[in-house]
């Protein structure tokens, strides 16, 4: 079975297509700036040359166009007729009340388009105009919506809503969502299967830690608690988006520099994190080379992206009551020595204990001590290919 999995955003549209008898993956690119005439095309089959072009693609529909004629090229492509492609996995950001993975059925879609469009327009809408494209593309396909806040649907209530009037959460569904879902339950499921032990019986932090950053608390399988919340702008310090702060700070900002709310949501999810600390690079790889350097602002964003991370660690290593692995994922994730050292430093009296060597490695299994430290990178693409798989199966 062939699986063909997209990842739509505003201006963008990623891809890769599967083979899921063996899970390989056949082919993967990605279209830039979408609405362009100037787009930049990427298409890369497994075992031949990467094809990369600058072309008009004036909308999703045509991305899709392009990315379906790549995949049937005569030389370069790898299927010969569109019906080979069993099922196309769509990502989507919010899936606000859905609480799984779902085959996107008309009323799905519209729900997605109408109240999952007011919690999530910038991404929502995007992932939409990506499942139409493909519908129309590859008619006989079945498609599915796979949602990153499904994994932290069923969060205990007590973890999922905010202290403020009730009315809120029942008047406009005001709660605690969580993003970055699929990469959660994938890296937890890869722990359990290395620690040799059903999931169910394990407590597992996961450290999603990317330009777009969050931590989970997984016990037996189950996302009890997640840094990010109504929006991805809660939680860690990430690359352009603050995180957790003093909620009375964009209002006095707002009064001091006359900002309107819109003007003040961007600055919160553009200016801020690591670019607001440094006043320029918001990127992990440039940050962590000037703290290496001794650069006073540079350093200080980068311990704080780390503390913060700490901080959530020691959090949830309570919540869940003891904890039988953290795993770090996500580009920073997997390759931060200097980083992870920091977040666990100084914790051997809980049983978290770096080795040295295998940390600098990038090693798989980094940890000396009770709790096993695990580097697991992450593979969002293949998680949405199985679930897709799942709902063809049972439909």
């Amino acid at each position: 079975m062939k699986i063909l999995v997209l990842n739509s955003g505003s201006s963008s549209v990623k891809y890769q297509l599967f083979d899921m008898t063996d899970e390989s993956v056949i082919a993967k690119g990605i279209v830039e700036e979408v609405g362009s005439d100037n787009a930049i095309v990427t298409y890369k089959p497994t075992g031949k040359k990467e094809v990369k072009a600058h072309t008009k693609i004036e909308d999703h529909k045509q991305a899709l166009k392009w990315i379906i004629d790549s995949l049937l090229d005569p030389e370069n492509g790898v299927v010969k007729d569109v019906n080979e492609i069993a099922g196309v996995g769509n990502r989507a950001v919010h899936g606000g009340k859905i609480s799984e993975s779902k085959i996107a059925t008309k009323d799905i879609v519209e729900y997605m388009e109408t109240e999952g469009a007011k919690l999530a327009p910038l991404h929502n809408i995007p992932n939409i105009l990506g499942v139409k494209a493909a519908e129309e593309r590859l008619p006989n396909a079945v498609q599915t919506l796979v949602f990153d806040t499904a994994f932290h649907h069923d969060m205990p209530a007590v973890a999922y809503m905010y202290p403020i009037p009730y009315e809120n959460y029942e008047k406009h569904a005001v709660r605690k969502y969580g993003f970055h879902g699929t990469s959660h339950k994938y890296v937890a499921h890869k722990a359990a299967e290395y620690l040799g032990k059903p999931i169910e019986e394990l407590k597992i932090i996961t450290c999603h830690l990317g330009n777009g950053a969050s931590v989970a608390a997984v016990k037996n399988g189950k996302s009890i608690d997640t840094s990010m919340g109504f929006t991805p702008l809660e939680g860690l310090m990430m690359g352009t988006r603050c995180g957790d702060i003093d909620a009375s700070i964009p209002l006095f900002l707002m009064e001091e520099n006359n900002m309107t709310a819109k003007e003040m949501t961007t600055y919160l999810n553009k200016q801020c994190g690591l670019k607001g600390i440094t006043g320029g690079p918001s990127d992990m790889r440039a940050v962590e080379k000037g703290w290496q350097e001794g650069d006073e602002k540079l350093a200080l964003a980068f311990e704080m992206f780390f503390y913060r991370v700490k901080k959530y660690i020691g959090s949830y290593a309570f919540v869940l009551g003891g904890i039988d692995a953290i795993v770090f994922t996500g580009g920073i994730g997997e390759h931060s020595p200097d980083g992870r050292k920091i977040a666990l430093s100084d914790l051997s009296n809980f049983g978290i204990e770096i080795d040295e060597k295998a940390n600098k490695e990038n090693a798989f299994d980094i940890g000396t001590g009770k709790v096993k430290i695990l580097v697991i990178p992450t593979n969002e693409e293949l998680a949405i290919a199985r679930e897709t798989v799942e709902l063809i199966n049972k439909k």
